[in-house]
Protein backbone atom coordinates (compact mmCIF):
# COMPACT_ATOMS: atom_id res chain seq x y z
CA UNK A 1 0.00 0.00 0.00
CA UNK A 2 0.83 3.25 -0.33
CA UNK A 3 2.47 5.66 2.55
CA UNK A 4 4.69 8.33 3.07
CA UNK A 5 8.11 8.08 1.67
CA UNK A 6 9.88 8.46 4.71
CA UNK A 7 7.69 5.74 6.15
CA UNK A 8 8.63 3.55 2.60
CA UNK A 9 12.15 3.95 3.23
CA UNK A 10 12.33 2.62 6.86
CA UNK A 11 10.76 -0.40 5.34
CA UNK A 12 12.76 -1.06 2.60
CA UNK A 13 16.08 -0.54 5.44
CA UNK A 14 14.28 -3.62 7.49
CA UNK A 15 14.10 -5.84 4.08
CA UNK A 16 18.09 -5.08 3.85
CA UNK A 17 18.49 -5.97 7.27
CA UNK A 18 18.31 -2.92 9.27
CA UNK A 19 17.28 -3.63 12.44
CA UNK A 20 18.58 -0.63 15.06
CA UNK A 21 18.45 2.76 13.78
CA UNK A 22 20.23 5.67 15.87
CA UNK A 23 19.52 9.26 15.64
CA UNK A 24 17.25 12.22 16.43
CA UNK A 25 13.74 13.63 15.48
CA UNK A 26 12.99 16.57 14.24
CA UNK A 27 10.41 18.55 12.78
CA UNK A 28 12.22 18.67 9.06
CA UNK A 29 12.76 14.40 9.79
CA UNK A 30 9.62 13.84 11.21
CA UNK A 31 8.28 11.28 8.85
CA UNK A 32 11.28 8.55 8.53
CA UNK A 33 10.10 7.76 11.83
CA UNK A 34 6.49 7.50 11.03
CA UNK A 35 7.96 4.08 9.75
CA UNK A 36 9.75 2.80 12.16
CA UNK A 37 7.69 1.18 14.57
CA UNK A 38 5.81 -0.10 11.71
CA UNK A 39 8.96 -1.69 10.05
CA UNK A 40 9.96 -3.12 14.19
CA UNK A 41 12.94 -1.15 14.33
CA UNK A 42 14.08 -0.17 17.37
CA UNK A 43 15.35 3.46 17.48
CA UNK A 44 18.05 4.75 19.81
CA UNK A 45 17.63 8.73 21.06
CA UNK A 46 21.06 10.08 20.85
CA UNK A 47 21.75 13.13 22.95
CA UNK A 48 23.36 14.53 20.11
CA UNK A 49 23.66 14.50 16.74
CA UNK A 50 27.54 13.35 17.15
CA UNK A 51 26.50 10.73 19.93
CA UNK A 52 24.23 8.99 16.90
CA UNK A 53 27.01 8.94 14.46
CA UNK A 54 29.40 7.52 17.20
CA UNK A 55 26.54 4.79 17.78
CA UNK A 56 26.36 4.11 14.45
CA UNK A 57 29.77 3.31 14.09
CA UNK A 58 30.32 1.30 16.97
CA UNK A 59 27.42 -0.86 15.79
CA UNK A 60 28.77 -1.34 12.74
CA UNK A 61 32.37 -2.07 13.85
CA UNK A 62 30.77 -4.95 16.10
CA UNK A 63 28.11 -6.51 13.74
CA UNK A 64 30.09 -5.95 10.40
CA UNK A 65 26.58 -4.38 9.52
CA UNK A 66 26.09 -0.90 8.10
CA UNK A 67 25.05 1.52 11.14
CA UNK A 68 22.16 3.27 10.15
CA UNK A 69 21.60 7.40 11.67
CA UNK A 70 18.09 9.51 10.69
CA UNK A 71 19.48 13.42 11.13
CA UNK A 72 17.30 16.57 10.35
CA UNK A 73 18.36 19.03 7.87
CA UNK A 74 21.40 21.78 8.78
CA UNK A 75 22.16 21.32 12.01
CA UNK A 76 21.66 17.52 12.75
CA UNK A 77 24.06 17.07 9.14
CA UNK A 78 26.87 19.33 10.13
CA UNK A 79 27.01 17.71 14.13
CA UNK A 80 27.49 14.03 12.37
CA UNK A 81 30.18 15.25 10.20
CA UNK A 82 32.86 14.20 12.98
CA UNK A 83 31.27 10.89 13.12
CA UNK A 84 30.97 10.17 9.06
CA UNK A 85 34.92 11.69 8.57
CA UNK A 86 35.75 8.70 11.32
CA UNK A 87 33.83 6.43 9.87
CA UNK A 88 35.68 7.46 6.59
CA UNK A 89 38.57 7.59 7.59
CA UNK A 90 38.50 3.82 9.44
CA UNK A 91 36.74 2.09 6.71
CA UNK A 92 33.34 2.09 9.04
CA UNK A 93 30.08 0.91 6.71
CA UNK A 94 27.64 4.01 7.73
CA UNK A 95 24.59 5.28 6.14
CA UNK A 96 23.08 8.88 7.03
CA UNK A 97 19.55 9.39 6.21
CA UNK A 98 18.58 13.37 6.25
CA UNK A 99 15.83 15.49 5.42
CA UNK A 100 16.95 19.01 3.27
CA UNK A 101 15.12 21.91 2.10
CA UNK A 102 12.56 21.58 -0.98
CA UNK A 103 14.31 24.42 -1.99
CA UNK A 104 17.17 26.33 -0.98
CA UNK A 105 18.55 28.54 -4.37
CA UNK A 106 15.92 31.25 -4.27
CA UNK A 107 14.72 31.34 -1.30
CA UNK A 108 16.41 32.48 2.15
CA UNK A 109 15.91 32.46 5.86
CA UNK A 110 14.47 29.21 5.92
CA UNK A 111 14.87 27.53 9.32
CA UNK A 112 17.88 24.84 9.41
CA UNK A 113 19.09 26.37 5.81
CA UNK A 114 22.51 25.64 4.20
CA UNK A 115 24.49 27.01 1.52
CA UNK A 116 25.02 23.21 0.15
CA UNK A 117 24.09 20.71 2.81
CA UNK A 118 24.83 17.96 0.26
CA UNK A 119 28.08 19.21 -0.81
CA UNK A 120 29.35 19.87 2.43
CA UNK A 121 28.58 16.03 3.92
CA UNK A 122 30.44 14.82 0.71
CA UNK A 123 33.65 15.95 2.12
CA UNK A 124 33.62 13.11 4.73
CA UNK A 125 31.48 10.31 2.96
CA UNK A 126 32.15 7.91 0.22
CA UNK A 127 29.43 10.17 -1.85
CA UNK A 128 26.50 12.24 -1.16
CA UNK A 129 23.30 12.42 -3.60
CA UNK A 130 19.90 14.13 -3.16
CA UNK A 131 16.91 11.74 -4.04
CA UNK A 132 14.28 14.19 -5.59
CA UNK A 133 11.87 10.88 -5.89
CA UNK A 134 10.74 7.78 -4.75
CA UNK A 135 12.56 5.76 -7.17
CA UNK A 136 15.49 7.61 -6.50
CA UNK A 137 15.48 7.29 -2.78
CA UNK A 138 15.12 3.40 -3.09
CA UNK A 139 17.60 3.05 -5.97
CA UNK A 140 20.20 5.72 -3.64
CA UNK A 141 20.00 2.93 -1.03
CA UNK A 142 20.16 -0.25 -2.97
CA UNK A 143 23.21 1.35 -4.28
CA UNK A 144 24.58 1.97 -0.79
CA UNK A 145 24.20 -1.59 0.38
CA UNK A 146 25.48 -2.97 -2.59
CA UNK A 147 28.45 -0.58 -1.81
CA UNK A 148 29.18 -1.69 1.36
CA UNK A 149 29.35 -5.37 -0.15
CA UNK A 150 31.31 -4.99 -3.04
CA UNK A 151 33.98 -2.05 -2.15
CA UNK A 152 35.85 -0.63 0.99
CA UNK A 153 33.32 -0.17 3.29
CA UNK A 154 32.72 3.98 3.71
CA UNK A 155 29.65 6.43 5.28
CA UNK A 156 27.62 7.29 2.37
CA UNK A 157 24.93 10.33 3.01
CA UNK A 158 21.57 10.11 1.09
CA UNK A 159 19.23 13.38 2.06
CA UNK A 160 15.35 13.44 0.74
CA UNK A 161 13.50 16.73 0.38
CA UNK A 162 10.69 17.19 3.33
CA UNK A 163 8.13 17.72 0.55
CA UNK A 164 8.80 14.06 -0.69
CA UNK A 165 9.35 12.22 2.41
CA UNK A 166 5.86 13.66 3.20
CA UNK A 167 4.38 12.67 -0.08
CA UNK A 168 2.93 9.06 -0.48
CA UNK A 169 4.86 6.30 -2.72
CA UNK A 170 4.85 3.05 -3.75
CA UNK A 171 6.39 0.38 -1.37
CA UNK A 172 10.16 -0.07 -2.36
CA UNK A 173 11.40 -3.11 -4.44
CA UNK A 174 12.17 -5.96 -2.97
CA UNK A 175 15.60 -6.68 -1.96
CA UNK A 176 18.27 -7.39 -5.46
CA UNK A 177 20.34 -10.30 -5.58
CA UNK A 178 23.57 -9.29 -3.87
CA UNK A 179 26.08 -8.94 -6.25
CA UNK A 180 29.31 -11.00 -5.58
CA UNK A 181 32.65 -9.26 -5.01
CA UNK A 182 35.69 -10.86 -6.88
CA UNK A 183 37.72 -13.25 -5.12
CA UNK A 184 41.12 -14.31 -4.71
CA UNK A 185 41.26 -17.80 -6.41
CA UNK A 186 44.56 -20.46 -6.18
CA UNK A 187 45.60 -18.91 -9.70
CA UNK A 188 45.72 -15.07 -8.43
CA UNK A 189 47.80 -16.33 -5.37
CA UNK A 190 50.80 -18.21 -7.46
CA UNK A 191 53.01 -15.32 -7.71
CA UNK A 192 52.83 -14.98 -3.73
CA UNK A 193 53.16 -18.50 -3.51
CA UNK A 194 56.25 -19.06 -5.53
CA UNK A 195 58.06 -15.61 -3.58
CA UNK A 196 57.41 -18.07 -0.49
CA UNK A 197 58.63 -20.78 -1.45
CA UNK A 198 62.24 -19.10 -1.61
CA UNK A 199 61.78 -16.64 1.52
CA UNK A 200 63.71 -17.32 4.06
CA UNK A 201 62.27 -14.75 6.39
CA UNK A 202 58.97 -14.15 4.96
CA UNK A 203 56.88 -11.22 7.16
CA UNK A 204 52.97 -10.55 6.53
CA UNK A 205 51.43 -7.20 8.04
CA UNK A 206 48.10 -7.74 8.68
CA UNK A 207 45.44 -4.65 8.69
CA UNK A 208 42.16 -4.28 9.20
CA UNK A 209 40.84 -5.72 5.77
CA UNK A 210 42.91 -8.92 6.43
CA UNK A 211 39.49 -10.42 7.75
CA UNK A 212 40.30 -14.40 8.38
CA UNK A 213 40.52 -16.70 10.99
CA UNK A 214 42.66 -18.64 8.94
CA UNK A 215 45.99 -16.12 9.94
CA UNK A 216 47.04 -18.10 12.57
CA UNK A 217 47.36 -21.47 10.53
CA UNK A 218 48.72 -19.49 7.66
CA UNK A 219 51.99 -18.24 9.41
CA UNK A 220 52.71 -21.05 11.48
CA UNK A 221 52.48 -23.98 8.55
CA UNK A 222 54.47 -21.17 7.06
CA UNK A 223 57.33 -20.35 9.49
CA UNK A 224 56.20 -16.45 9.05
CA UNK A 225 56.76 -13.50 10.92
CA UNK A 226 54.25 -10.69 11.48
CA UNK A 227 53.29 -8.03 12.45
CA UNK A 228 49.44 -5.95 12.66
CA UNK A 229 47.85 -2.88 12.50
CA UNK A 230 46.09 -1.22 15.13
CA UNK A 231 43.06 -2.13 13.30
CA UNK A 232 44.51 -5.64 12.79
CA UNK A 233 44.86 -6.70 16.55
CA UNK A 234 44.01 -10.06 17.17
CA UNK A 235 44.41 -11.39 13.80
CA UNK A 236 47.36 -13.50 14.61
CA UNK A 237 45.57 -14.72 17.73
CA UNK A 238 47.07 -14.77 21.09
CA UNK A 239 50.65 -15.31 22.21
CA UNK A 240 52.15 -16.86 18.70
CA UNK A 241 55.71 -16.60 19.06
CA UNK A 242 56.36 -14.88 15.79
CA UNK A 243 53.87 -11.96 16.30
CA UNK A 244 55.72 -8.52 16.30
CA UNK A 245 52.41 -7.03 17.81
CA UNK A 246 51.22 -3.50 16.70
CA UNK A 247 54.22 -2.12 17.00
CA UNK A 248 54.23 -0.78 12.98
CA UNK A 249 54.65 2.99 14.53
CA UNK A 250 58.11 1.77 16.90
CA UNK A 251 60.92 3.23 15.11
CA UNK A 252 63.12 0.20 15.62
CA UNK A 253 59.95 -2.07 13.07
CA UNK A 254 61.80 -0.37 10.42
CA UNK A 255 65.14 -2.81 10.86
CA UNK A 256 62.76 -5.93 11.65
CA UNK A 257 61.31 -5.04 8.02
CA UNK A 258 64.49 -4.24 6.60
CA UNK A 259 65.78 -7.68 7.39
CA UNK A 260 62.46 -9.55 5.95
CA UNK A 261 63.03 -11.06 2.40
CA UNK A 262 59.69 -10.67 1.20
CA UNK A 263 56.84 -8.51 3.07
CA UNK A 264 52.88 -9.35 2.37
CA UNK A 265 51.07 -6.78 3.33
CA UNK A 266 46.87 -7.64 3.34
CA UNK A 267 44.27 -5.24 4.44
CA UNK A 268 46.51 -2.93 5.58
CA UNK A 269 46.60 0.64 4.42
CA UNK A 270 50.39 1.70 5.97
CA UNK A 271 49.15 5.61 6.59
CA UNK A 272 50.87 8.04 8.41
CA UNK A 273 48.53 6.66 11.60
CA UNK A 274 49.96 2.87 10.95
CA UNK A 275 54.18 4.16 10.91
CA UNK A 276 54.54 7.38 11.77
CA UNK A 277 57.18 7.49 9.53
CA UNK A 278 57.39 8.12 5.55
CA UNK A 279 58.76 4.42 4.58
CA UNK A 280 58.00 0.91 5.49
CA UNK A 281 61.38 -0.07 5.60
CA UNK A 282 61.83 -3.04 3.14
CA UNK A 283 64.40 -3.75 0.97
CA UNK A 284 62.62 -7.02 -0.21
CA UNK A 285 59.76 -7.84 -2.59
CA UNK A 286 56.56 -6.49 -1.28
CA UNK A 287 53.15 -7.92 -1.87
CA UNK A 288 50.14 -5.91 -1.11
CA UNK A 289 46.38 -7.10 -0.91
CA UNK A 290 43.63 -5.07 -0.83
CA UNK A 291 40.19 -4.01 -2.25
CA UNK A 292 41.34 -0.28 -2.38
CA UNK A 293 43.60 0.18 -5.44
CA UNK A 294 44.49 3.82 -4.07
CA UNK A 295 46.29 1.70 -1.36
CA UNK A 296 47.59 -0.62 -4.12
CA UNK A 297 49.05 2.09 -6.39
CA UNK A 298 50.32 4.30 -2.93
CA UNK A 299 54.26 5.35 -2.72
CA UNK A 300 55.15 2.14 -1.35
CA UNK A 301 55.25 0.92 -4.68
CA UNK A 302 54.67 -2.57 -4.26
CA UNK A 303 55.92 -5.22 -6.29
CA UNK A 304 53.04 -7.27 -6.76
CA UNK A 305 49.50 -5.97 -6.20
CA UNK A 306 46.42 -7.87 -6.03
CA UNK A 307 42.83 -6.31 -5.60
CA UNK A 308 41.23 -8.79 -3.49
CA UNK A 309 39.66 -9.21 0.02
CA UNK A 310 41.39 -10.21 3.01
CA UNK A 311 39.59 -13.43 3.37
CA UNK A 312 39.27 -14.68 0.61
CA UNK A 313 43.34 -14.05 -0.12
CA UNK A 314 43.57 -16.21 2.97
CA UNK A 315 41.84 -18.92 1.59
CA UNK A 316 43.49 -19.31 -1.68
CA UNK A 317 47.05 -18.87 0.27
CA UNK A 318 45.88 -21.81 2.45
CA UNK A 319 44.57 -23.82 -0.57
CA UNK A 320 48.30 -23.62 -2.17
CA UNK A 321 50.02 -24.27 2.10
CA UNK A 322 50.85 -27.91 1.03
CA UNK A 323 53.07 -26.46 -2.22
CA UNK A 324 54.83 -24.08 0.26
CA UNK A 325 58.02 -24.76 1.73
CA UNK A 326 58.25 -23.53 5.42
CA UNK A 327 60.56 -20.81 6.17
CA UNK A 328 63.35 -21.30 9.13
CA UNK A 329 64.82 -18.05 9.94
CA UNK A 330 62.48 -16.12 11.99
CA UNK A 331 63.78 -17.14 15.96
CA UNK A 332 61.48 -16.75 19.05
CA UNK A 333 63.93 -15.34 20.54
CA UNK A 334 64.81 -12.23 18.19
CA UNK A 335 61.29 -11.40 18.21
CA UNK A 336 60.90 -11.59 21.75
CA UNK A 337 63.69 -9.29 22.72
CA UNK A 338 62.16 -6.52 20.06
CA UNK A 339 59.34 -6.69 21.77
CA UNK A 340 60.61 -6.09 25.39
CA UNK A 341 62.64 -3.58 23.50
CA UNK A 342 59.81 -2.07 22.71
CA UNK A 343 57.70 -2.14 25.85
CA UNK A 344 60.35 -0.72 27.99
CA UNK A 345 60.47 2.04 25.39
CA UNK A 346 56.27 2.82 25.39
CA UNK A 347 56.91 2.77 29.74
CA UNK A 348 59.14 4.99 29.10
CA UNK A 349 57.92 7.33 26.63
CA UNK A 350 54.24 7.24 28.92
CA UNK A 351 55.24 6.01 32.28
CA UNK A 352 52.63 4.33 35.16
CA UNK A 353 50.26 3.43 32.34
CA UNK A 354 51.33 -0.22 31.75
CA UNK A 355 50.61 -1.68 35.00
CA UNK A 356 46.93 -0.18 34.73
CA UNK A 357 46.76 -2.09 31.10
CA UNK A 358 48.03 -4.76 32.74
CA UNK A 359 45.40 -4.91 35.53
CA UNK A 360 42.42 -4.54 33.39
CA UNK A 361 43.59 -7.23 30.60
CA UNK A 362 44.00 -9.73 33.56
CA UNK A 363 40.42 -8.50 34.42
CA UNK A 364 38.46 -8.61 31.92
CA UNK A 365 37.10 -11.58 29.66
CA UNK A 366 39.35 -12.40 26.62
CA UNK A 367 35.71 -12.12 24.21
CA UNK A 368 35.16 -8.12 25.72
CA UNK A 369 34.95 -5.42 22.62
CA UNK A 370 36.49 -2.53 24.06
CA UNK A 371 36.25 1.20 22.63
CA UNK A 372 38.83 3.94 23.12
CA UNK A 373 38.45 7.55 22.97
CA UNK A 374 41.68 9.82 22.24
CA UNK A 375 43.48 9.32 25.34
CA UNK A 376 47.12 8.33 26.72
CA UNK A 377 46.06 5.09 27.88
CA UNK A 378 44.54 4.37 24.75
CA UNK A 379 47.98 4.89 23.13
CA UNK A 380 49.54 3.09 25.11
CA UNK A 381 46.98 0.10 25.22
CA UNK A 382 47.47 0.05 21.53
CA UNK A 383 50.48 -0.96 21.00
CA UNK A 384 51.09 -3.32 24.44
CA UNK A 385 47.71 -5.07 24.79
CA UNK A 386 47.41 -8.19 22.45
CA UNK A 387 43.82 -9.57 21.72
CA UNK A 388 43.07 -12.78 21.52
CA UNK A 389 40.32 -12.05 18.94
CA UNK A 390 40.56 -10.04 15.77
CA UNK A 391 38.06 -6.45 15.94
CA UNK A 392 37.46 -6.63 19.34
CA UNK A 393 39.43 -2.98 20.12
CA UNK A 394 38.17 0.13 18.65
CA UNK A 395 39.64 3.10 18.07
CA UNK A 396 39.44 6.58 16.36
CA UNK A 397 42.48 6.13 14.63
CA UNK A 398 42.41 8.21 11.52
CA UNK A 399 40.31 10.95 11.94
CA UNK A 400 40.94 10.69 15.45
CA UNK A 401 38.04 12.54 16.92
CA UNK A 402 37.78 13.07 21.11
CA UNK A 403 34.33 11.92 22.12
CA UNK A 404 34.40 8.82 20.06
CA UNK A 405 34.61 6.25 22.92
CA UNK A 406 31.33 6.59 24.99
CA UNK A 407 28.87 6.76 22.17
CA UNK A 408 30.38 3.96 20.08
CA UNK A 409 30.58 1.92 23.21
CA UNK A 410 27.24 2.00 23.59
CA UNK A 411 26.64 1.15 19.72
CA UNK A 412 28.47 -1.70 19.99
CA UNK A 413 27.00 -3.08 23.76
CA UNK A 414 23.52 -2.31 21.81
CA UNK A 415 24.48 -4.83 19.25
CA UNK A 416 26.21 -7.30 22.10
CA UNK A 417 23.78 -7.45 24.11
CA UNK A 418 24.86 -10.58 26.72
CA UNK A 419 28.31 -10.19 26.10
CA UNK A 420 30.81 -8.17 27.54
CA UNK A 421 31.67 -4.45 26.12
CA UNK A 422 33.58 -1.92 27.83
CA UNK A 423 34.90 1.87 27.51
CA UNK A 424 37.87 3.09 27.72
CA UNK A 425 38.02 7.02 27.51
CA UNK A 426 40.16 10.25 28.96
CA UNK A 427 38.72 13.04 31.13
CA UNK A 428 39.12 15.44 28.03
CA UNK A 429 37.71 13.28 25.63
CA UNK A 430 34.20 12.59 28.04
CA UNK A 431 33.32 16.03 28.29
CA UNK A 432 32.91 15.89 24.20
CA UNK A 433 30.18 13.37 24.72
CA UNK A 434 29.28 12.81 28.22
CA UNK A 435 25.73 13.20 28.17
CA UNK A 436 25.54 10.32 26.31
CA UNK A 437 25.77 8.72 29.24
CA UNK A 438 21.89 8.93 29.63
CA UNK A 439 21.50 6.77 26.88
CA UNK A 440 23.56 3.77 28.49
CA UNK A 441 20.80 4.50 31.74
CA UNK A 442 18.11 4.15 29.47
CA UNK A 443 18.80 1.46 27.67
CA UNK A 444 20.52 -0.36 30.88
CA UNK A 445 23.54 -1.73 29.32
CA UNK A 446 26.00 -3.07 31.45
CA UNK A 447 28.92 -1.16 30.29
CA UNK A 448 32.07 -0.57 32.20
CA UNK A 449 33.37 3.10 31.53
CA UNK A 450 37.22 3.33 32.84
CA UNK A 451 37.21 6.93 32.63
CA UNK A 452 41.81 7.81 32.77
CA UNK A 453 41.54 10.98 34.69
CA UNK A 454 45.05 12.85 34.51
CA UNK A 455 43.27 16.13 35.05
CA UNK A 456 44.85 17.69 31.79
CA UNK A 457 45.32 17.21 27.92
CA UNK A 458 48.70 15.38 29.15
CA UNK A 459 49.51 14.24 25.62
CA UNK A 460 49.14 18.02 23.89
CA UNK A 461 51.32 19.58 27.42
CA UNK A 462 53.97 16.88 26.41
CA UNK A 463 54.18 17.33 22.87
CA UNK A 464 54.64 21.26 23.59
CA UNK A 465 57.06 20.60 26.42
CA UNK A 466 59.32 18.60 23.17
CA UNK A 467 58.29 21.30 20.98
CA UNK A 468 59.92 23.72 23.38
CA UNK A 469 57.03 25.82 23.75
CA UNK A 470 55.51 26.98 27.19
CA UNK A 471 52.26 24.57 27.88
CA UNK A 472 49.28 26.69 27.45
CA UNK A 473 45.63 25.88 27.55
CA UNK A 474 46.16 22.11 28.78
CA UNK A 475 44.35 21.84 32.16
CA UNK A 476 39.83 22.31 32.08
CA UNK A 477 38.27 22.35 35.41
CA UNK A 478 36.75 18.89 35.57
CA UNK A 479 33.35 17.96 37.89
CA UNK A 480 33.34 15.22 40.23
CA UNK A 481 32.88 12.09 37.67
CA UNK A 482 31.38 10.09 40.18
CA UNK A 483 28.63 12.66 41.16
CA UNK A 484 27.89 13.13 37.37
CA UNK A 485 27.32 9.50 36.42
CA UNK A 486 25.34 9.31 39.67
CA UNK A 487 23.01 12.10 38.58
CA UNK A 488 22.27 10.37 34.99
CA UNK A 489 21.63 7.06 36.99
CA UNK A 490 24.67 5.35 36.58
CA UNK A 491 26.90 3.65 39.39
CA UNK A 492 30.21 5.12 39.92
CA UNK A 493 33.31 3.53 41.38
CA UNK A 494 36.66 5.73 42.46
CA UNK A 495 39.32 2.62 43.10
CA UNK A 496 42.23 4.17 45.53
CA UNK A 497 44.47 0.59 43.81
CA UNK A 498 44.57 -1.57 41.31
CA UNK A 499 42.87 -4.32 43.20
CA UNK A 500 39.92 -2.25 44.07
CA UNK A 501 39.70 -1.03 40.54
CA UNK A 502 39.65 -4.91 39.27
CA UNK A 503 37.05 -5.95 41.67
CA UNK A 504 34.91 -2.63 40.30
CA UNK A 505 35.46 -3.79 36.82
CA UNK A 506 33.89 -7.07 37.10
CA UNK A 507 31.32 -5.77 38.92
CA UNK A 508 30.13 -3.50 36.24
CA UNK A 509 29.65 -6.15 33.34
CA UNK A 510 27.14 -7.58 35.98
CA UNK A 511 25.55 -4.34 36.51
CA UNK A 512 21.99 -3.54 35.57
CA UNK A 513 23.43 0.08 34.68
CA UNK A 514 26.41 1.29 33.39
CA UNK A 515 29.20 2.04 35.54
CA UNK A 516 31.87 4.79 35.18
CA UNK A 517 35.12 3.75 37.22
CA UNK A 518 36.72 6.80 38.19
CA UNK A 519 40.96 5.95 37.74
CA UNK A 520 43.96 8.40 38.15
CA UNK A 521 47.85 7.84 37.87
CA UNK A 522 47.92 7.46 41.56
CA UNK A 523 46.35 4.60 41.33
CA UNK A 524 49.87 3.33 41.05
CA UNK A 525 51.72 4.90 43.37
Amino acid sequence: MKRPLGAQISHMLKDRGVDVIFGIPGVHNQEMYRGIEEAEITHVLARHEQGAGFMADGYARATGKPGVAYVITGPGLCNIMTPMGQAYADSVPMLVMSSCLDESQTMQGQLHQMKDQRGAAETVADWSREAKTAQAAYGLVERAFEDFALSRPRPKHIQVPIAQLEANAEPAPFPNQAALRTKALPPDVAPVVSLLNIARRPLFILGGGARSNAWRQILTQLGAACFTTFAGRGMAGLNYALDFGANLSRPGSADVIGSADLVVAVGAELGEVDLWRETLGHSAHLVRVDIDPNVLSDHHRAGIKLQADGESFANALWAAIDDIKPATCWTREEVAEARRAWRAEIDAERPGIIPVLDALRDTMPAETMIYSDMTQIAYVAKEVWDMAYPYHWHHPTGFGTLGYGLPAGIGGAVARRGKPTAVIAGDYGFHYTMMELGVAVELGLSLPIILWDNDKLKEIEDSMVRGQIAPNSVVAHNPDFCKLAEAFGALSAAPSNLQEMQVAVRAAFDAPVPTLIHVTPDIVK
